[in-house]
């Protein structure tokens, strides 16, 4: 598998994109950890009636406990406290419940804010890195040596602007044909320029059995 480019100008920018999707990453991690921290502090009055209600609930529960010795009324006396302690105890899990819809919505708006962006240019990398690997990958299985500039010379001509090969030669499939290896080079490496892929450092003659012309 072919991760990155030969040729150094594309390879830094394959570096440079990867460690800019990182870096991505990471920033929008952090800003969704922002988010949901920022979100949490809505949390603050909930956590506020959670104490009120159980310092109320355990004053009246005490105070009910304390009158209950009084002798003969001590009941009648103790009845209201017990009431009034789970008044404390409705507040307290109101302030709960206040906590778990802040902390539900924080970890959603945190996550969101983190993901979309992550997963909208992520998947553009993803897919601009798995086309080259993979066109890569497939390109270097045919570069074994000179003579398979060929292919890759024949696939220039059914893929390259007219443009570009007229600017290497004004008969490139009459080049290919006669087997001129500066021509066929030429245009293997504007085949393997797309791939991000070096030339074999030497070029040898093509055979002739390909050409079907004497070399």
């Amino acid at each position: 598998m072919k991760l990155y480019a030969d040729l150094p100008g594309r390879r830094t920018a394959q570096i440079l994109a990867d460690v800019g999707m990182f870096a991505w990453v990471c920033v929008w991690a952090w800003v969704g950890r922002f988010v949901h921290d920022s979100t949490m502090q809505l949390a603050a009055p909930g956590h506020r009636l959670e104490s009120a209600g159980s310092g109320f609930r355990e004053q009246m529960t005490s105070a009910g406990n304390t009158v209950r010795d009084v002798p003969l009324v001590g009941d009648r006396i103790a009845a209201p406290f017990r009431q009034a302690s789970g008044a404390g105890t409705t507040i307290e899990q109101a302030g709960t419940d206040l906590v778990d819809a802040v902390t539900k919505l924080a970890n959603i708006l945190g996550w969101v804010t983190a993901l979309v962006p992550i997963l909208v240019v992520g998947l553009a990398w993803a897919l601009l890195r798995g086309r080259f690997v993979r066109r890569a990958s497939a390109a270097q299985r045919f570069l074994d040596s000179a003579s398979d500039l060929d292919l890759f010379a024949l696939r220039a001509m059914a893929r390259q602007p007219m443009h570009k090969l007229a600017a290497i030669s004004g008969d490139p499939s009459g080049a290919w044909r006669r087997g001129e290896a500066t021509t066929i080079r030429a245009l293997a490496l504007l085949e393997l320029e797309d791939s991000g892929l070096r030339p074999p450092a030497v070029l040898g003659a093509r055979p002739a059995s390909v050409s079907g012309e004497p070399a």
